[in-house]
């Protein structure tokens, strides 16, 4: 990026313009600001999921993500489900209408039933009839820190999870795959805690104040120098929420006049950015190039609305890991476009900072690639810096002008320094400047549990998306009803999870979703997929057929896998095996030894073994 492009960026000059004259691209040639191409089909993709790259040139190794079609079946029993409880819900809100059914739902007064609603009603509906249902498996509260494992406070319900009551009592030793512990800094012993211990006496707390007036201490400045040292950029800035980092910078740079081209599955804080901005706003289908592609060559070729004018800046808004798919951008594609025409890039790596390449420093790390090549690049510290807050770096003229415009700068307190100090001690770590190895270590043992960990539940048959070497690690359970009873009975063998449903992901798509920390061990890993073999309500992958021998105290050993008996049966026994591969039996055995068998016909299928003994 020039200096001439960042003044363009910072002053709102037409970001895709280029000099008189013509000059030569992939898809035709520009001249006098106007792209003249040949007539191209767009292709839209076949499947929803590319395993493969497009452009498999510009990348240095094999760029591997999954994500598995929702079975026809499994889709319209989810379907199903959902339209149940919404015939139950309407029913219990009739029972309530007459006072049948006690109403716990806060009531208007009478003397404002002609008010307008605040909420809308489906979303008022939902959330009694539909959320209330399985409200417990969130918002738990902890009274540890949340490392690889934590401590929570026990709590019941009586009336249906409307209201909670403490028992008094607490969960020990939850192993933790929920927190986004990605590095294990999350911690309240070691260098990190000794070095926020010291800042906290000499600073305080809190400073009260906006960095433009007095809160402007010299630990920040260490902070935001370390940092854009760190990313490998001329300068960086330092924000105290990460969610404002998005919602208040994106708007003090682009406005009207100004086009906005987003994944489909960006972070709220980036689509309420890019609202907040008043630019136009265009969605391309997540991690699409050739939909991507197809944006800009219109925004180019049409121009403005009705006016036809060209854009002042075309901004492009991608995330580093997609934080409910686990999946990453495809970066250098998406650079070759933001240089064939003329665009600016915004790149959140909230959740790939610190947790992808070999030097923790993200996607542009992960990749190769040159930081100079993106404009603006944010990312937070909540993640793998185990703090507060989020940042923004890029070039000089990029910062100065932030400083000056964002309302985050200029109306927000500045992070509190014992936060900043916690900041700054781990980011020293992770680059090796304490004297140790302490975070290169960190780095390789995040790196070896993604791997195994993922591997695992994808050799088990359990549908899981995103890159393969992603810390984030959705499993699918697809039905409503799934979700309560896995995180319920996960908690039971202390495991923390989160589970997530619509409208968080797609009505079809409920998950659970993983994440993996360089805190955890291998023998917590195990605990975690025994516990996930011994509920077998999750379905299966399609493209598996397993029998597997489990009991009460988790996995034992696979008898069949991907064609091949691992144990010697007698051929009575594999028959009779393979003519129960069309049964179904959706329940869960606590305590008698059973068999799970996959097969193309069936998700999932559970053949109980009472009083069968097999010659192993």
């Amino acid at each position: 990026m020039t200096e001439s492009s960042s003044n363009k960026l910072l002053n709102g000059d037409a970001c895709h313009r280029t000099s008189n004259g013509r000059k030569s691209s992939k898809n035709g040639f520009v001249k006098n600001h106007c792209l003249f191409q040949q007539p191209q089909k767009y292709r839209r993709p076949r499947e929803k999921n590319q395993n493969v790259t497009h452009n498999s040139n510009l990348y240095k190794k094999p760029f591997l993500e999954s994500f598995e079609e929702t079975p026809l079946l499994v889709a319209v029993l989810t379907y199903m489900g959902y339209g149940i409880l919404t015939i139950f819900g309407y029913l219990r809100d009739f029972l309530r209408h007459w006072n049948i059914e006690k109403c716990n739902v806060a009531r208007e007064r009478e003397e404002q039933r002609d008010f307008v609603p605040l909420y809308q009603d489906f979303e008022n509906f939902y959330t009694r009839n539909l959320y209330m249902r399985i409200r417990d498996n969130w918002n738990r509260p902890i009274c540890s820190v949340p490392g690889a494992k934590m401590d929570l406070v026990e709590r019941v319900s009586h009336d249906y999870n409307w209201t909670f009551e403490h028992t008094g009592k607490v969960v020990k030793n939850v192993i933790n795959m929920g927190s986004y512990n990605y590095l294990g800094f999350a911690e309240n012993t070691g260098a990190c805690a000794d070095a926020a211990i010291e800042s906290t006496q000499k600073y305080g707390v809190g400073v009260g104040s906006t960095r433009c007036e007095i809160g402007n201490l010299d630990i920040h400045v260490e902070l935001e120098s370390l940092v854009a040292r760190f990313l490998g950029v001329e300068s960086s800035m330092a924000f105290g929420m990460g969610f404002a980092t998005n919602s208040m910078n994106i708007p003090a740079l682009t406005g009207k006049g100004c086009l906005i081209l987003s994944d489909e599955l960006n972070h709220a804080s980036l689509v309420l950015g890019a609202r907040l901005s008043g630019s136009t706003i265009r969605v391309f289908k997540h991690n699409n190039m050739q939909s991507l592609e197809k944006l800009l060559r219109d925004a180019i070729v049409h121009g403005q609305p009705r006016t036809h004018r060209p854009w002042k800046k075309i901004l492009i808004v991608v995330e580093g890991i997609y934080s409910m798919e686990g999946s990453l951008v495809r970066l250098p594609e998406v650079i070759a476009l933001k240089k064939r025409y003329k665009a600016y890039l915004y790149l959140d790596e909230a959740h790939s900072i610190g947790a992808m390449g070999p030097n923790g420093k993200g996607v542009v790390d992960y990749f190769g690639l040159d930081p100079k090549d993106v404009d603006i690049m944010m990312g937070t510290f909540t993640k793998s810096f185990g703090a507060a807050g989020g940042y923004i770096g890029g070039k000089k003229e990029l910062i100065d002008y932030l400083r000056r415009h964002s309302h985050s700068a200029l109306y927000a307190t500045s992070i509190s320094p014992p936060v900043a100090q916690q900041i700054i001690t781990s980011m020293k770590i992770i680059m090796g400047e304490d004297g140790t190895t302490l975070g290169a270590d960190r780095l390789r043992q995040l790196s070896e549990n993604t791997t195994y960990f993922r591997r695992k539940l994808r050799d088990m048959g359990f549908i899981i998306y995103g890159n393969d070497d992603s810390p984030v690690v959705p499993m699918m359970l697809y039905m409503p009803a799934k979700i309560g009873a896995f995180g319920r009975e996960m908690l039971k063998r202390n495991i923390g999870t989160v589970v997530v449903g619509f409208p968080a992901t797609p009505i079809i798509e409920s998950r659970a979703r993983f994440c993996i920390s360089a805190a955890h061990t291998r023998e917590m890993l195990h605990t975690d997929w025994a516990g996930f073999f011994q509920l077998l309500c999750v379905c299966v992958s399609v493209h598996r057929l397993i029998v597997c021998l489990l009991n009460n105290k988790g996995f034992q050993y696979v008898l069949y896998y991907k064609g091949t008996w691992k144990a010697k049966l007698s051929p009575s026994i594999t028959a009779w095996l393979r003519q129960r591969l069309l049964f179904e039996l959706l329940c869960l055995s606590k305590d008698t030894s059973f068999i799970l068998l996959r097969s193309m016909s069936t998700p999932f299928v559970i053949v109980h073994l009472k009083g069968i003994s097999l010659p192993l």
